[in-house]
């Protein structure tokens, strides 16, 4: 797997984003907070930040040129050697911003990716990532390469560097369709997995990251999978009998948290991860409900699951971390939003489970799938991964 960005010893970083027309100061702070977070998990030490408000970003340098100094000068004087965008960068902002603020620059997608590729444990999670990552990186040979290639025509601008820019090209390109080969042999594999499994009732559990899902797994169906306050910990789904009472069981999958412009590269590669969600007969959207901000993330979870093709299957929404909201007016207020699936549970202390299986049990029974669904399984709901 590549290495993309950060070293293994801990940054000073700098964060930075733009006020649009599309994106007020609330938002862009919102998104800004996320940043940090995710720089955090990568493990950074966040020193500053700086919002600059323009309609769209400069084709050039995304900010201003004026103000690309100002923040390389504010960033260098907090002893920062790295400034990560809230933004998605072309190749070309990247060099220009590099040159002009003298920092190593980075984006979004970039932090996240680098996320993914210290996360990544299984042999399917690193060949998603990995293909992801050479997919971001193709693009920016050429600037990765400019200080051995000159700009224009004529004598002395066919020298090494367009030679071994164009070898990397293939080098990468090939590296690229061997990776797809391997992961379409994993998909294959998931798909005859998924099959032998088709005539039991199927959860997905869904919603953005770090709200507590796998939590919610390990206290449904007693596994004991990797939890963190930190975003993206789980990366691999995995896949448990989950035992709901009345002698019925279902497979319960839990799965990768999505965040608000999660790279397309990393969708696109974790293509057969995220068909555990499209073909569940039925999602537990779990949100943190003592979230600032938990209507948005649920509308980016809808987004997200409208994109993978996933946006018509039957939901429950699950209020989770209900014992740190103090106003217990206001989280009755939220659930009724949503009502009428919607529950309120702490997956940690345990509360509200037995509630959230019993509606569970009520959506079989309504969808008429009782009979076709359960199975003869007695025992406390554990299985093996799939």
């Amino acid at each position: 797997m590549i290495e993309l960005t950060t070293s293994p010893q801990a940054e000073k970083v700098f964060l930075a984003g733009l006020i649009t027309q599309d994106l007020s100061r609330f938002e862009a702070e919102l998104s800004l907070d996320e940043l940090g977070n995710l720089a955090h998990a990568a493990g950074a030490t966040v020193v500053g930040s700086e919002l600059q408000k323009r309609p769209a970003p400069h084709p050039a340098f995304f900010f201003g040129s004026g103000k690309a100094r100002e923040i390389g000068a504010l960033a260098r004087g907090a002893g920062a050697g790295t400034l990560i965008l809230d933004q998605d960068l072309t190749p070309a902002q990247e060099r220009n911003l590099e040159r002009t603020t003298r920092l190593k620059v980075l984006d979004r997608s970039e932090l996240i990716l680098d996320i993914f590729a210290s996360r990544a444990r299984t042999r399917e999670a690193r060949l998603q990532v990995e293909l992801a990552q050479y997919q971001y990186l193709l693009p920016r040979l050429a600037g990765m390469w400019g200080h051995l290639s000159r700009t224009g025509g004529g004598i002395g601008t066919r020298g090494p560097g367009e030679t071994q820019l164009e070898t990397d090209r293939r080098l990468v390109r090939t590296r690229l369709s061997s990776l797809k080969k391997r992961l379409r042999t994993v998909e294959r594999h998931r798909r005859l997995v998924r099959s032998r499994r088709s005539s039991t009732y199927r959860v997905a559990l869904g919603g953005y990251t770090n709200v507590g899902k796998s939590t919610l797994m390990n206290s449904l169906a007693r596994t004991r999978l990797p939890v963190a306050d930190q975003p993206f910990v789980t990366l691999d789904s995995t896949t448990r009998k989950l035992y709901l009472g009345e002698g019925l069981s279902v497979l319960i999958t839990d799965t990768i948290g999505f965040v608000q412009r999660l790279p397309h590269h990393l969708v696109a590669s974790f293509h057969s991860t995220l068909e555990e969600v499209r073909e569940a007969d039925l999602l537990l959207v779990v949100a943190d409900a003592s979230s600032p901000q938990i209507e948005k993330d649920l509308v980016v979870v809808d987004e997200t699951l409208e994109s993978i093709g996933a946006g018509e299957i039957e939901k429950i929404v699950v209020l989770n971390k209900m014992d740190l909201v103090g106003d217990h007016r206001s989280l009755q207020a939220m659930a009724a939003r949503y009502e009428p699936g919607c529950l309120s549970v702490s997956a940690l202390r345990r509360i509200g489970l037995s509630d959230l299986r019993i509606m569970m049990r009520s959506r079989i029974h309504t969808t008429g799938h009782l009979l076709g669904y359960a199975n003869s399984l007695q025992g406390n709901g554990t299985g093996t991964e799939a």
